[in-house]
């Protein structure tokens, strides 16, 4: 029994043998393996991300993918096994609250386009309602939402994909903050020519 056995059913392998990359796989079971726990450094990237994807499905397999986004540190790691956001008020459809009260299995997807990275995580999740003290604690300070209840995610497994075939796109911030940099560059470079011209001209009088 490896941890990889989470996604790679019997199903998944057949074909992977068929395709002819079970082999690797294979190796990559025995010798390391997917992990189980959080370590510090996808810890650290959980923390900074903005942005995440909840699978669910419904007890007879409907799968369904709920975007879930706030301020860095709005997912919170409570554990080496567990994740904890508040699930703020949305279109109030309920299919991921609906799935998992009959279906507790769960993914999370995470991809920070800026750096090519991509982590999936699979596990299962419980709702938190009626727990005002945990919402406190998790809520990303003046972050000007009304939350509603708190997912916890409790982590199996977890893979990074290969870099390829990710777009590269940047947070609108992170561009806005560079070029305020690179103008308050500009404008020092133009002043330091200024001050040259300035010292040239009284030097050729």
């Amino acid at each position: 029994m490896y941890t990889s056995d989470i996604a790679f059913s019997p199903a998944v392998k057949a074909v992977q043998t068929r395709k002819g990359s079970r082999r690797g796989y294979a190796h990559m079971e025995a010798m390391s393996g997917w992990q189980s726990e959080i370590p510090p450094d996808l810890a650290a990237f959980i923390a900074a991300q903005t942005s995440v994807f909840l699978g669910t499905a419904s007890a007879d397999g409907q799968p369904y993918i709920q975007h879930r986004g706030g301020p860095p540190g709005f997912l919170h790691i409570l554990d080496a096994r567990t994740i904890a956001f508040v699930d703020f008020t949305g279109n109030r459809q309920y299919i991921s609250q609906g799935n998992l009260s009959e279906n507790a299995k769960a993914h999370l997807f995470l991809i920070d386009y800026a750096h090519a990275r991509r982590i999936k995580i699979w596990g299962t999740a419980r709702i938190i309602e009626d727990d005002a003290d945990l919402v406190a604690g998790l809520m990303p300070e003046g972050y000007r939402v009304r939350p509603e209840q708190v997912i916890l995610f409790t982590v199996e497994a977890w893979d990074a994909n290969c870099p390829q075939h990710i777009p590269q796109r940047f947070e609108a911030a992170d561009v806005a903050a560079a070029i305020e940099a690179r103008d308050q560059r500009i404008a020092e470079l133009e002043e330091q020519l200024r001050c040259y011209a300035d010292v040239s001209t009284r030097a050729n009088r």
